[in-house]
């Protein structure tokens, strides 16, 4: 098996995986991710073009895919100090994501049903993200 060096620091997922399982988990994360953007992505879509909408979906559709650039982006991480950055920008963006998607529900700009699977998502992206990068050091 080739060991690629855009993974090292997944090394701090949890050492009882393999260095594949581990490689697994980064490879997942990242599809998760950015099914996220693309779900938020058509939730922009179906919103009405027009006042609060378009500024708060704006601001959701550049928080939710930034989870997306930057997880890939800490996967390439140089240095502990270069990952834990990126994580942290993904953790303040998915939090943010998980902010914007609260606002549409509790504004009553969008029905419940169609947010909380945004919702839930943007939850468990910042959890899983902040204890990654919690963990590094």
């Amino acid at each position: 098996m080739i060991e690629f060096p855009n993974y090292i620091y997944i090394n701090q997922i949890n050492m009882s995986y393999t260095q594949e399982e581990k490689i697994e988990f980064a490879d997942k994360l990242k599809t998760r991710t950015k099914k996220f953007a693309l779900d938020v992505l058509k939730l922009y879509q179906s919103m009405p073009k027009r006042g609060e909408y378009l500024i708060i979906g704006n601001q959701l559709l550049r928080s939710a895919t930034s989870v997306a650039a930057n997880y890939r982006a800490s996967c390439r991480a140089r240095s502990k100090a270069e990952f834990f950055s990126k994580m942290s920008i993904v953790v303040e963006e998915a939090d943010e994501s998980l902010f914007w998607l609260e606002v549409l529900y509790e504004g009553n700009l969008i029905q419940e049903d169609r947010l909380f699977p945004q919702i839930k998502e943007a939850k468990e992206l910042t959890s899983i993200m902040a204890s990654a990068r919690k963990n590094i050091y």
